[in-house]
């Protein structure tokens, strides 16, 4: 559960180019050496699922903030969690399951705000295929990472069995094969299929009941010793992403664009409408839910379900790994 699962077809050369953009300037304002420099991992190539914290770095929100901040990009194999443990990284971007899973194994580490309130995570399929519901993937051939939660989390569930076929971070063999099942996120795989003609449908995994966030976490020293740091990026980052969603996302896009060659502006808009039309980013504000916020509640639900699953081996204290108090008050 290391890193977010991405189409990764051509993607993965992208690796050896978007390196470069560490040498960007960090925001649009002149340098200025009384800002504190502050460095954001991201847990895949530039893309739109960051488009935030690239439009908060092109306007000047951070600069604003008082923050000179370095966005790393990530892939597979990134290291998210470790970089942020030795201080190469002051922030990282994961699942909330993977910072649980972490802090149980004694990491000291802390969701500080919601990039997503809802997992875009999906079974994508054929438009003509059998599978209507979730339920149907009993006895077929699911192409899915083997270390995924909600695969245990659908077999319990429902009450069935399926195997599993490597996930290549390819779309090869679901494009060759009308049959097949492959694990996505409905902010990407969908649109490459659709790009070779293949119409698909998706069935979200959130509706399952496993809907994990997407977060922002941080080292439990940079929460007691900066307080400030972590509030000052909290806000800057949730000011860029309601910019990015609800204004021209111009700003951000051109950035994306520039550090991941292998980005298109047709997917960076693919991606940002699925995100607004699913309020993948906003939730449902009569629940509470809105950008960066996170609810000790439901993630107390979602370590019991990872008790019950045997994927966590004892109860950990949520106040320990997630806190609210650098969020501003829910609507």
């Amino acid at each position: 559960m290391d890193h977010v699962v991405r189409i990764g077809c051509g993607l993965l050369l992208a690796a050896l180019v978007v390196g470069c953009g560490r040498n960007e300037p960090a925001a649009a304002a002149p340098a200025n050496p009384a800002r504190r420099k502050v460095v954001l991992q991201t847990d895949w190539f530039p893309q739109a699922e960051h488009g935030g914290f690239y439009q908060a770095l092109a306007k000047g929100y951070y600069a604003q903030a008082g923050i000179d901040l370095e966005i790393l990009p990530g892939g597979p194999g990134a290291g998210i969690k470790l970089k942020v443990i030795r201080g190469d990284a002051d922030f990282g971007m994961l699942k909330s399951d993977d910072i649980m899973v972490a802090a149980s194994r004694g990491l000291p580490l802390v969701m500080v705000a919601a990039t997503m309130q809802h997992d875009p995570q999906a079974v994508m399929v054929h438009t003509d295929s059998p599978v209507k519901t979730l339920k149907d993937l009993k006895g077929r051939v699911v192409i899915a990472s083997a270390s995924m939660t909600w695969i245990p989390y659908i077999q319990k569930k429902y009450r069935i069995t399926f195997d599993l076929k490597p996930n290549t971070y390819g779309l090869g063999e679901f494009l060759a094969n009308k049959d097949a099942v492959q694990q996505c996120l409905v902010t990407s795989e969908p649109f490459f299929a659709q790009q070779h003609g293949k119409p698909v449908r998706t069935l979200l995994l959130a509706e399952s009941g496993y809907d994990c966030y997407h977060v922002i976490f941080c080292r439990r020293e940079l929460v007691r010793g900066s307080p400030d740091v972590v509030r000052a990026f909290v806000h800057a980052s949730i000011r860029g992403w309601r910019d990015y969603l609800q204004e021209d996302p111009a700003p951000a896009n051109a950035v994306i664009l520039r550090r991941n060659p292998q980005m298109t502006p047709e997917l960076l808009e693919f991606s940002r409408s699925e995100m607004i039309i699913r309020s993948l980013v906003h939730g449902d504000r009569a629940k509470g839910e809105d950008i960066g916020q996170l609810s000790l509640v439901r993630l107390t639900e979602e370590m019991q379900t990872l008790l019950d699953l045997k994927i966590l081996d004892a109860p950990i204290g949520i106040t320990t790994v997630a806190t609210k108090d650098f969020l501003p008050s829910s609507r």
